[in-house]
Order: structure tokens, then sequence, then C-alpha cells
């Protein structure tokens, strides 16, 4: 499980170093492509797989699936780490998240999400009071934290 919340800076060449914590989880190849919200999604290749798989039984006939696999599918890049554990992230993927300095990698369960830091600061100040209404209506007293 992907946990956590690191800051680390993207170069001038599209490099960022990925936490040491999280290396050894992704292993050492992974994927990332475009996520929601404008952030980038990383996953293992098993975990890619699986969602290939689910992606697979979307019907290609209806216009939703077919839209949502183009964007989801065609950022989607295999990378690797160099010796000082960073990876490239292509330029049409730092274009999308808007990645500039100062990037945020957090850990999201199944995968990490790569922001650029004004978004997340955003995404957090303005959720920040809501959180706690989102959790009373995902969980409806299932959970108690």
């Amino acid at each position: 499980m992907f946990k956590g919340e690191y800051r680390h800076n993207i170069d001038e060449k599209g490099r960022l170093i990925i936490p040491a914590k999280f290396r050894h989880e992704l292993g050492e190849s992974f994927i990332i492509t475009r996520g929601l919200d404008g952030c980038l999604f990383a996953y293992t290749n098993n975990e890619w797989s699986m969602i290939v798989n689910k992606l697979k039984e979307l019907p290609f006939t209806k216009k939703d699936a077919r839209s949502f696999m183009r964007f989801f599918l065609a950022g989607a890049t295999d990378v690797e780490f160099d010796k000082q554990g960073r990876i490239n992230i292509t330029s049409p993927l730092v274009d999308y998240a808007d990645l500039k300095k100062e990037c945020i990698v957090i850990g999201v369960n199944d995968r990490l999400e790569i922001w650029n830091k004004e978004k997340w600061d955003s995404f957090v100040n303005t959720n920040n009071e809501e959180f706690s209404n989102i959790a009373e209506n995902l969980f409806e007293g299932n959970i108690t934290f």
C-alpha cells in the first residue's frame, strides 16, 4: 500500500526523484499516465494489468468508454529508475500535470500521484473543511476514524 506525501523537484529534463520508500514497491519499472484532477498516476505493472483488464470489459460502442480509454491509455508510459532514483517524465505528461520545479508525490493506496505543488496545495486548502462531510457520505457509519 502506498501512503505518504513527499516534496521533490523536477528538473528541466523532466527527471523527478521518486522517494526511496516507494521505489521498492514499484519495482524496476512501472507505468505512469494521466490521472484525474490534473495530476499523474503511477502504477505497478501488476496493478496496471488489472486496470487494463477492467478497461477491456468496457463496451467500445459507448462514447464515454472510448473517450476515457483514449485519455488514460494514450499517455501511459513505461518508466524505469536511473541510478539516482529518478524517473524521466515525458513532456506531454509534464504539460498535462503542469509540473513545475516543486512537485508533490503522494501515495494513494494502489498508486502514486504526482502533483504540481500549487494544484496540490489548492486541492487540500479548498477541500479541507469538506473532508469530514466527504467521509460521512462515503462511509455512513461503517468506519470510525
